[in-house]
């Protein structure tokens, strides 16, 4: 099986044997800010590649933002700049084989229930940090999907209207408090109050930095990832009271880097505080890191390709 993700400024591929097990996995960089035809191309290219070596007998297709299965269109996407894309049948055609196609959140929540993290839960919920925000709900064994394909678009909850402007359009979501680019952004411009201070500031190479800077002591950092938090805890306030999961995993690229820079179990414990405080009659889920280590994404497409 062939397995595409598209993860931001890069391509995730792989080709996973009849045994489960990865006969080749790679990540290929993808600039998004050249467009979709850019990021389409790359993917081909990647796709094309690894069909004439392997000769997979099915693909599938990981993408963020809007996505309609059933209808095979990547819907919308404000960070690759497309709308409407019959991307599954342009790659069927290019590859010969079969490719099936979903949301790259819902993808990995299917690969967190059968091998990561969520391997013993039946109901479990995967929040994925990245340049946006998003959740994937496994509800009774089966990823939500919604009435028109939506389901999980935690990061466009509003949960400080009054807050900073989205890239949806909207104002306060929580990808506008609490996505990396958030994180990273707000951190640079809060420090930024002496020459001094934005010069340490741009040094700062990533939102997981920043994350590290707050545990470390940093104010600044501290205050920043203090109204991350808060925005994460609210919008996992409501999912725990309409979903009820008996798990949520925290997941995603950034769950990677916070990996990295060794501050992913202080991160959950944040995060599992500030929940509990905010639940009332509800019993709060256990809330763990993901044990795929950034291949979650990657491995649902395999799992979509496989189940055809």
């Amino acid at each position: 099986m062939l397995a595409l993700e598209i993860a931001g400024d890069r391509i995730e591929a792989g080709v996973l044997g009849e045994d489960g097990s990865w006969r080749h996995r790679e990540s290929r960089p993808s600039d998004s800010a050249l467009g979709s035809d850019a990021v389409i191309d790359a993917l081909v290219d990647c796709a094309t590649e690894l069909t004439r070596r392997y000769a997979p007998v099915a693909a599938g297709v990981a993408v963020p933002g809007i996505v309609d299965e059933r209808t095979g269109l990547a819907v919308f996407s404000a960070h690759l700049h497309w709308r409407n894309l019959p991307l599954p049948s342009w790659l069927a055609d290019e590859l010969g084989i079969p490719v099936a196609f979903g949301h790259d959140v819902r993808a990995a929540a299917l690969a967190e229930a059968q091998f990561g993290a969520g391997q013993g839960s039946r109901s479990l919920l995967l929040l994925s940090l990245g340049a946006g925000v998003a959740s994937a709900a496994v509800l009774d064994g089966r990823v939500l999907i919604g009435g028109q394909g939506r389901a999980g678009e935690l990061g466009h909850l509003v949960v400080r209207p009054d807050g900073p402007s989205c890239p949806c359009g909207g104002r306060g979501c929580v990808e506008a408090l609490a996505s990396t680019t958030a994180l990273f952004g707000r951190y640079r411009a809060t420090s930024g109050t002496t020459a001094e201070a934005a010069a340490d500031a741009a040094g700062v190479v990533d939102a997981a930095e920043v994350v590290r800077r707050a545990h470390d002591g940093d104010p600044v950092a501290a205050a920043v990832w203090r109204e991350a938090v808060e925005a994460l805890a609210e919008a996992l306030r409501a999912a725990v009271v309409v979903l009820d999961p008996k798990r949520v995993v925290l997941g995603g690229h950034f769950a990677e880097a916070l990996r990295r820079a060794q501050v992913l179990p202080q991160v959950c414990a944040d995060l599992s505080a500030a929940l509990a405080e905010r639940l009332t009659v509800q019993t709060p889920p256990a809330l763990v890191p993901t044990t795929l280590h950034g291949q979650a994404g990657c491995l649902g497409a395999a799992l979509l390709a496989r189940r055809g």
